[in-house]
């Protein structure tokens, strides 16, 4: 279940029917929960993106070791210092 709590909300912030018998100026928490068996956002997004990276890996398969990728950064990052 999805859950999202604000602390210290200000009444103002709410809609009209949520505001009635509120003092103005004050503060509330909000909580919102999900009902039902909504998927997961995160891990479809995830799945996805891990499709994505596997299909450009597929189509570029050009390869760097860390130790080539830290020179590159070091390379572009030193241009600045001149």
């Amino acid at each position: 279940m999805n859950k999202i709590v604000r602390e210290h909300y200000p009444v103002e912030n709410l809609p009209a029917d949520l505001r009635e018998g509120l003092e103005a100026g004050g503060t509330v928490r909000v909580v919102l929960e999900m009902q039902g068996n909504a998927p997961s956002p995160a891990k479809t997004s995830f799945e996805e993106f891990m499709k994505k990276v596997e299909a450009y890996r597929r189509q570029d398969d050009r390869r760097v070791t860390a130790a080539e990728a830290v020179a590159r950064i070091r390379e572009l990052r030193d241009e600045w210092d001149d």
